[in-house]
């Protein structure tokens, strides 16, 4: 793979070393034997300077080399050159991250925006040009770190960052444009990340499948690929990984860490961070192929009471009922600040929205993770000495006006005006506002830090945040040349090699749990498959809508028919193949509940028939809030039932159905499940966590060995769920299955039986 880097590496820089200052282009490049390759805008105002007979970007257009235009200088020197040039207001603009931009925006709903006042469709615009409030946003607002979500295709990402990159080298001392996205390689999406899931790219497995495959090499393999990627794409900044400790089974994030196992998830996350950081061109330091790696979400966010998760304010509380809160911090501090390779440590850090009961220092203060002084500074910024950016998560500035309603997540100080949030988030020490568009409520918080610490303060407080923020940017190269070929953008993003890349780790991430009298693997074309459709009940999205019941096809039925001649009845088929999906079991919370005159809250389910929760909590570890009457959040002796139960009741139709015929079972899983209902009426089951379906059927047709293991337990019963203590890891009795084998963390099949290797060893 280093190879294929390499001549990706030559390709690109051929073609700049062969542009020429051409006018008809939108930025011209020059080339340097001994130094920095310069790309910048022939409109955008700035000339080139020549001092010691090599040339630099006079940014500032004083006519003069400033330190901060020097790069033979270390990027911390540069920043903090800058940093002292810059007024309040552009450092305001600095210490926000902007709301999801969509590349076009889009008509209307999520990301909608307009151009010259008007939608894309009749505005005359190009898919490519900057929108009305991004114009907004750059030019009024100083706001140089932009969101990307969806984006229409690699060339169209390309000539919009060129776009973007003209026009803030035009405006003042010329900062560049600091591109970000969420996670965008996934091969599905849960809701968290559709926003991020957008352009032609290489398929890989969902975090959690990553883990899956028990491999830290796999892992730094994609984030060097994704690096690549990214930066083709004008990204210059992953908001990944995910390294939360998945203590806690039915929060609906877990699928997008690296399971439930401290020494896996440091391991991994180490790996990760080192592969989108590190560069190729530098001797794996900093250099043109790096990715600032903002880390999520300190001090952990896994262990959220009863699964609850903290966009909505019934979420907002994580507990530590084991007192294992230091062990949550591990990922970060023996991880992701403790890096292999030449960058050293993660660049940024993200803090979760929740409140961290009781996790302030002995205040008595219980507020959300970027409030808290005694989290960022005491703990992350004195004790672990992590000196780089900390980001807000999105809209913990903003109001909200509801215990469900996805809005503001502002923890702790929902009592507090928009502008004295800021200021409390700048005194716990944060230094940038995710989602926040608007420089006046940062304005705002300058003048409270001036009237009650004085001038001098203020401004070194501000000079402290522009300096991190500006560091990341220096050292990715952004000041010398932030544009982009779109010809060598289209040729890298999603090319065969990569794609090959990202399909072999999908494959080694499928755990095989069940091959009862080895039936696996389904070797024969010309073998006869009945795949059911599958019943899809509408669920309600975060904001409130709900699709439409569908019955389906699970899969494209063109792939499986690639492997297996496929019928259209259980009677005529050699076996049957049934996909269903791990049961979603709901969000913790009911507004039917609390209308009803209960508190709103009810159990999550990892199962999918009805459950009860006669043994949960009398009274919860935490509760208190604006919006509820109470502080228990209990909801023992309630009950649920899984969206998806029908899942379940198909197994055991098919079952039925097959009349001893082979019924093969996949589950593409978000978090672990409890299989009791369907285990006994399956001869085999396959687990993929958000894989193509192709790769799963590559292991049960035998073209590929199993070779995943379960990055999390899979637990016998919700008894042993409940029972359980949220921020404790591997502390439930595993499902066993009637061949005895026990689902257990690191437990996994291949064709000669339980997987026994080094990664076994190391890790169980």
């Amino acid at each position: 793979m280093k190879q294929l880097f390499f001549i990706l590496s030559l390709s690109a820089a051929a073609t700049c070393m062969a542009a020429k200052p051409e006018t008809s282009k939108p930025f011209v490049t020059i080339t340097q034997k001994d130094g920095k390759t310069l790309g910048y805008s022939p409109t955008s105002g700035v000339k080139i300077i020549t001092v010691d007979g090599l040339k630099f970007k006079d940014l500032n257009r004083n006519g003069k080399l400033d330190k901060y235009e020097d790069w033979r200088l270390p990027a911390r020197e540069r920043a903090i050159d800058l940093a002292s040039q810059l007024s309040i207001e552009e450092i305001a603009g600095l210490m926000l991250y902007s709301a999801h931009q969509a590349i076009p925006a889009n008509e209307q709903g999520f990301g909608a925006g307009t151009y010259n006042g008007k939608p894309l469709s009749k505005s005359g615009a190009k898919a490519s040009d900057i929108s009305d409030a991004q114009k907004k946003f750059l030019i009024n607002d100083y706001l140089r770190h932009v969101l990307i979500t969806t984006l229409q295709s690699p060339r169209i990402a390309a000539e919009w960052n060129n776009n973007v990159q003209a026009l803030c080298e035009s405006i003042g001392h010329g900062i560049p444009a600091n591109n970000s996205s969420d996670p965008r390689n996934g091969t599905t999406a849960n809701t968290e990340y559709n926003a991020g899931a957008g352009g032609a790219i290489s398929l890989w497995p969902g975090q959690l499948g990553l883990a899956a495959t028990f491999d830290p090499a796999v892992v730094k393999e994609f984030g060097q690929i994704a690096s690549h990627e990214y930066r083709a794409l004008g990204i210059a900044t992953a908001l990944s990984p995910q390294i939360d400790i998945a203590s806690e089974p039915r929060w609906s994030r877990v699928n997008g860490t690296f399971g439930e196992d401290t020494n896996l998830a440091v391991d991994m996350a180490r790996a990760y961070c080192d592969g989108f950081q590190s560069s190729e061109d530098n001797n794996g330091g900093w250099g043109m192929f790096s990715v600032n790696a903002m880390v999520k979400h300190w001090p952990g966010g896994g262990p959220e009471e009863g699964g609850r998760d903290a966009h909505f304010d019934y979420g907002k509380y994580a507990v530590y009922p084991g007192n294992n809160f230091h062990t949550l911090l591990r990922p970060f501090i023996d991880g992701a600040f403790k890096l292999n390779d030449g960058t050293g440590m993660a660049a940024s850090v993200m803090p979760y929205y929740t409140i961290s009961t009781n996790q302030n220092g002995g205040s008595g203060s219980n507020r959300g993770n970027s409030y808290n002084k005694y989290l960022i500074t005491d703990l992350l910024r004195n004790k672990y000495a992590f000196d780089g950016v900390v980001c807000t998560d999105w809209m913990i500035t903003a109001d909200v006006s509801g215990v469900s309603r996805f809005e503001g997540k502002c923890w702790g100080a929902e009592n507090l005006s928009i502008a004295q949030r800021h200021y409390e988030i700048l005194k716990a020490g944060v230094d940038q506002f995710g989602g926040n568009n608007d420089k006046e409520p940062v304005l705002k918080a300058y003048q409270m830090w001036k009237d009650e610490f004085g001038s001098v303060s203020a401004r070194q407080r501000f000079e402290s945040s522009a300096v991190r923020l500006l560091v990341n940017i220096f050292r990715t190269g952004l000041f010398e040349n932030p544009y982009l070929d779109p010809n060598i953008t289209s040729k890298t993003v999603g090319n065969p090699k990569y794609m090959q890349a990202g399909y072999d780790a999908q494959v080694k991430s499928i755990v095989m749990l069940k091959n009862h009298a080895n039936v696996l693997p389904l070797k024969s074309k010309k073998l006869k498959v009945y795949v059911p459709k599958r019943f899809v009940k509408g669920v309600p999205d975060w904001w409130g809508n709900t699709s439409a019941d569908k019955t389906e096809y699970p899969v494209d039925m063109n792939i499986v028919k690639k492997f297996y001649t496929v019928v259209d009845t259980p009677e005529a088929a050699d076996f049957s193949l049934v996909f269903i999906e791990s049961p979603n079991g709901g969000t913790g919370y009911s507004d039917e509940d609390a209308k009803q005159g209960g508190n709103g809250y009810v159990p999550i389910s990892l199962q999918y028939g009805k459950y009860t929760a006669n043994t949960a909590r009398e009274k919860s570890l935490a509760g208190g809030d604006t919006f509820e009457k109470t502080d228990n959040r209990s909801y023992k002796g309630k009950s649920t039932t899984a969206y998806n139960h029908t899942d379940a009741e198909l197994v055991k139709l098919m079952h039925q159905q097959m009349q001893g015929k082979p019924v093969v079972v996949s589950v593409k899983c978000y978090k672990p499940c409890v299989l009791a209902e369907v285990e006994p009426y399956a001869d085999a089951i396959v687990v993929d966590f958000e894989t193509q379906a192709q790769a799963v059927l590559d292991i049960i047709s035998g073209k590929r060995e199993p070779s995943g293991l379960l990055p999390m337990q899979f637990p016998k019963d919700m008894l042993t769920v409940e029972a359980q203590k949220e921020d404790v890891s591997r502390d439930m009795t595993p499902y066993t299955d009637a061949d005895g084998n026990s689902y257990d963390f690191a437990f996994g099949l291949n064709w000669k039986g339980k997987i026994s290797d080094w990664r076994t060893e190391k890790y169980k």
